[in-house]
């Protein structure tokens, strides 16, 4: 093994700063910066597509509320349910972002577990709740949305390198990444891996955007955005360490597993043959 100064030692401080006696975190701040682009991204979008306020102005607590609980559910359910669904106070913290104390009381801890492929299920539901609410065309909303989301999905991964979490498996190539507060070895720096991903994936949808604009509405992006992630996230997880226990006697790890009906739905949406029937209000 070659000496630790081959390599990146990583260490970094969780908490960004202090506000009012508030903690912010590194991880809440990332969220926050990829949501907020998103926001102006699709918002951009709308008034080129001419489409009224009215119809954008509910449209980012629809996507807040759909990617944190879908997260947080899809992380409980997918990962750890022997844990969340054994007892009531376990079912608790699932919902609300607290721990129960093994000498009783509780203390707030955040939502500690949040998972991709139930944060798109939770915005996909989201959005289609959305839709209904609006009733602008639906794949019209999807492809906006999937052409912000590779910034957002960047930013999150950013937040889990400053976390120190989801980390690779042992390595020796040069930029491995040291994660000190998890052990001293090696590791492959799979957050930045799709971080720098998905920003790439982000910028390969705007220009599709900007070469067929009409395209929007047809569900392609939302399909390609499906496809580039996913697909990228199905072979990543061959540099990653292990997240729970079960996952090591199996020949497809979690992420894997969930990846599939995702890449299949994304190369579906792109491939059919959808018409552009905007309502722009």
């Amino acid at each position: 093994m070659l000496s630790q100064l081959n390599y990146i030692l990583w260490n970094p401080d969780v908490e960004a700063f202090h506000l009012f006696g508030f903690s912010v975190r590194w991880y809440s701040l990332c969220w926050l910066i990829g949501l907020v682009l998103a926001y102006f991204i699709v918002q951009r979008l709308y008034k080129q597509q001419k489409i009224k306020d009215e119809y954008f102005d509910p449209l980012f607590l629809y996507c807040f509320f759909g990617i944190l609980l879908g997260a947080r559910l899809g992380h409980c359910l997918f990962y750890q349910p022997e844990y969340y669904l054994t007892s009531f106070k376990h079912f608790v913290e699932m919902i609300v972002p607290i721990h129960f104390l093994p000498g009783g009381g509780w203390k707030f801890v955040g939502y500690e577990g949040l998972a991709s492929h139930g944060g798109t299920i939770g915005l996909i539901v989201a959005l289609y709740l959305y839709y209904r609410r609006t009733r602008l065309n639906l794949w019209q909303v999807l492809d906006n949305i999937a052409i912000a989301t590779p910034i957002t999905a960047c930013f999150i991964r950013l937040g889990n390198l400053m976390n120190s979490e989801i980390i690779g498996k042992v390595t020796d190539v040069p930029w491995a990444f040291i994660f000190e507060r998890v052990d001293k070895m090696p590791r492959h720096p799979g957050q930045l891996y799709e971080a720098i991903a998905y920003f790439l994936f982000f910028f390969v949808g705007l220009w599709f955007y900007r070469k067929r604009p009409q395209r929007v509405g047809t569900g392609f992006f939302f399909g390609l955005c499906l496809t580039l992630i996913f697909t990228f996230r199905f072979f990543i997880e061959y540099t990653k360490d292990i997240q729970v226990d079960f996952e090591s006697g199996m020949l497809l790890n979690m992420g894997q597993i969930l990846s599939i009906p995702f890449i299949a739905i994304g190369i579906y949406c792109m491939c059919r043959k959808g018409k552009n029937q905007e309502k722009q209000g």
